[in-house]
């Protein structure tokens, strides 16, 4: 069975409702997670330098910040329901690749995520990193979708 599953999150709700199924899968399988956050690199908005500096260090301590939360967050009940989890922060600019990377990297031989659901054009113009994760990802996936 799996041994060791990778749990992206974004911080939504959604992704947290996956997480709380994944670590009771974990907690069942006697199984270790990875718990993956993927921050996006700075794009530059700003006109002078100054405020190229200002507004780049504020998005990076920020997303730094959000991802640390959150990942604390998992770590902490995963803790609780004494599942082994480690946890890693990875700023890439496509996440369903570095997703991947990290499950590869780790070892892990399942990715447990959450999915929207969209269909038709909202998914087109959306796109859905899930959806990436699974056209693109040789380990498993076991994709949560909200309930109706």
């Amino acid at each position: 069975m799996y041994h060791h599953l990778c749990l992206p999150t974004d911080g939504s709700a959604l992704s947290e409702h996956a997480i709380e199924q994944a670590l009771i899968l974990a907690k069942t399988l006697h199984a270790r997670v990875t718990a993956v956050f993927v921050t996006q690199p700075y794009h530059v908005f700003a006109v002078t330098p100054e405020q190229m500096v200002a507004v780049r260090d504020d998005y990076e301590r920020e997303t730094r910040d959000a991802a640390r939360h959150h990942l604390r967050s998992i770590e902490s009940r995963a803790h609780a329901a004494s599942v082994p989890c480690d946890s890693v922060v990875v700023e890439d600019e496509s996440p369903y690749q570095a997703i991947i990377a990290i499950a590869r990297e780790r070892g892990c031989d399942l990715i447990a995520m959450a999915s929207h659901g969209h269909r038709g054009i909202k998914a087109m113009v959306l796109g859905s990193e899930t959806q990436k994760v699974l056209t693109h990802s040789s380990i498993p996936v076991l994709v949560y979708r909200p309930g109706n």
